[in-house]
């Protein structure tokens, strides 16, 4: 394993946003409306790509580290009802924007999206495909649960043009799956695996999380192993956010049974040696490809973006959300629908884009967006450059060159005059380094995760 950080933990337990989006989720307010959206999107570019990010917030069993928006359900009609209404938005949408662009990506998160029949799966990817124009190398991804898809539904993924899964894989330890309510046997992982082989879904991202319930380094390690093993090419490792006053369910865990802040700091580095160890690349600061992957060729090249499926080739600037709880982001701004299920079918069914907040992005909204995605994706950035870039003098950010000064201090991070680039052992502090160039951001326990 690499040697542990000697950067002072006290940055490990900051809660900083995740900088999927800037102005981040917090900001968000209710001043944005239905009328705001439908204005944004009649004002799209035809010549500038979209993306859609289909929201299904449904599960047959609660994961009790879930920090998403979802729900069990087990009835079935009411699942097709809300797929029919992904339809009825879908549709909305295409009305307000007429001269949108073609697709690029188009991604199904959840919950468990192959929660839906296949027939509504294929259905609702149909009619977006023919309200929308598809680029023809376009990017069709979705969350799969190893243990619950069957060989019809992986059928229709095939059928519908899904050439890209993402499986949530969290950890392989039997104790700890029984801790967070997830057993997830080694052998549902490998029929689901040979499953999508034999439709011919070959790219196969695996999501992992650090910081469970009796978790160790070992368990990180051996989890990674067994999934580089079976042939994925892309993987995201994430730290486990214990808020149960945000997500009440995580009262089901036992938050002495958690890692402290050294041994989860310890996890994240046995997943990054265990990638090293097979070749693969650290992309941003949770992300790993192997090195053929589109991701890490585009690392490479310095074209990585961020939004919120988190590190992503998509170069699109608007990425266009459906269904509950979704979030949208267009050149003016960002949208949130409506999470509670209930007033979201109410608004589709009257006819209405189910928006209830968001932000519109300012001059300096752009500029240090453009500057935070930058340092998250590559690691370094020239301050000077963007703010040139913005029409601003490089002197706009000096504030958070002084903010940084003790960050440099304690080895995070690189200064030479507006150049700010991260040091080799603080790749998982960026988002520390990130909040000193965030206008908004203030220390604030109960609203963003752990660094590390």
């Amino acid at each position: 394993m690499l040697p542990r950080t000697t950067i002072p933990m006290a940055y490990a337990l900051e809660t900083v946003p995740r900088y999927t989006s800037y102005p981040t989720a917090a900001q968000f307010e209710a001043g944005i409306d239905e009328g705001v959206y439908r204005t944004w999107l009649g004002a799209l570019d035809p010549a500038a790509p979209l993306s859609f990010y289909v929201h299904v917030p449904y599960c047959r069993a609660l994961c009790w580290y879930c920090g998403c928006h979802t729900s069990v359900l087990n009835d079935d009609a009411r699942i097709a009802r809300y797929a029919r209404r992904l339809i009825h938005e879908a549709e909305m949408l295409a009305d307000a924007a007429p001269q949108a662009g073609s697709v690029a990506h188009l991604h199904f998160g959840g919950g468990t999206p192959t929660i839906l029949a296949p027939d509504d799966f294929a259905a609702i990817i149909a009619r977006i495909r023919n309200l929308f124009t598809f680029a023809p190398d376009a990017e069709i991804a979705v969350e799969i649960d190893p243990r619950t898809l069957e060989p019809e539904m992986a059928q229709a993924l095939a059928q519908a043009g899904v050439n890209r899964v993402s499986l949530g894989i969290q950890d392989m330890d039997p104790q700890v799956q029984e801790l967070v309510n997830r057993v997830q046997p080694v052998e549902d992982v490998v029929r689901t695996m040979d499953l999508l082989r034999s439709v011919g879904i070959t790219r196969v991202n695996a999501d992992f999380i650090y910081g469970l319930p009796k978790q160790s380094v070992a368990h990180v390690r051996d989890s990674i192993r067994t999934m580089l093993d079976l042939g994925i090419d892309r993987a995201a490792v994430f730290g486990y956010a214990h808020v149960p006053w945000f997500k009440k369910h995580q009262n089901a865990i036992d938050a002495d049974l958690l890692p402290g802040a050294g041994e989860r700091l310890d996890q994240a580095h046995a997943a990054e040696a265990a990638f090293a160890e097979a070749g693969w690349e650290p992309i941003g600061f949770d992300h790993y490809a192997h090195p053929d992957d589109a991701m890490a060729r585009a690392a490479r090249a310095g074209t990585l973006r961020r939004n919120f499926q988190g590190y992503t080739t998509d170069e699109a600037d608007t990425l266009i959300g459906i269904g509950a709880s979704s979030i949208g982001a267009l050149p003016q701004g960002y949208i949130q629908n409506e999470p509670h299920l209930g007033k979201w079918a109410q608004a589709i069914d009257a006819g209405h884009l189910p928006v209830v907040r968001g932000v519109p992005v300012s001059a300096d909204d752009r500029l240090r967006r453009h500057t935070i995605m930058q340092l998250m994706a590559g690691l370094q950035v020239d301050l000077a450059a963007m703010a040139r870039a913005h029409g601003q003098k490089p002197a706009l950010f000096d504030a958070a060159l002084m903010a940084l000064e003790p960050l440099v201090a304690d080895g995070l991070c690189r200064i030479e005059g507006y150049h700010v680039s991260v040091t080799p052992q603080a790749r998982f502090f960026v988002r520390n380094i990130a909040a000193r160039l965030d206008a908004y951001w203030q220390p604030n326990p109960g609203r963003h995760s752990l660094a590390v």
